[in-house]
């Protein structure tokens, strides 16, 4: 992945989810608003942008490290705006 300069809002981010949620497993979905209420950091909200961006078009291989990470920022509680 490319690094980009932009920030992205918990609004954008939603959207991207929404965008390819039908394409990512099912424990991730169900876990994914938890994640947005929990107020991320700026930059968990650009990983996670990015990590979804595209989901759709990446191979098996790809799909599975992109999991993992997903699922780690999902779950990792302590990286919260103060």
């Amino acid at each position: 992945m490319g690094k980009c300069n932009l920030d992205h809002s918990v609004e954008d981010v939603q959207q991207k989810f929404n965008s390819q949620s039908q394409w990512l497993p099912e424990d991730i979905c169900s876990l994914f608003h938890e994640f947005l209420v929990r107020n991320p950091s700026q930059t968990t909200l650009n990983e996670m942008f990015h990590l979804l961006k595209k989901y759709d078009l990446v191979d098996e291989q790809e799909r599975k490290e992109r999991d993992r990470k997903i699922k780690w920022l999902i779950l990792n509680k302590e990286d919260t705006k103060a």
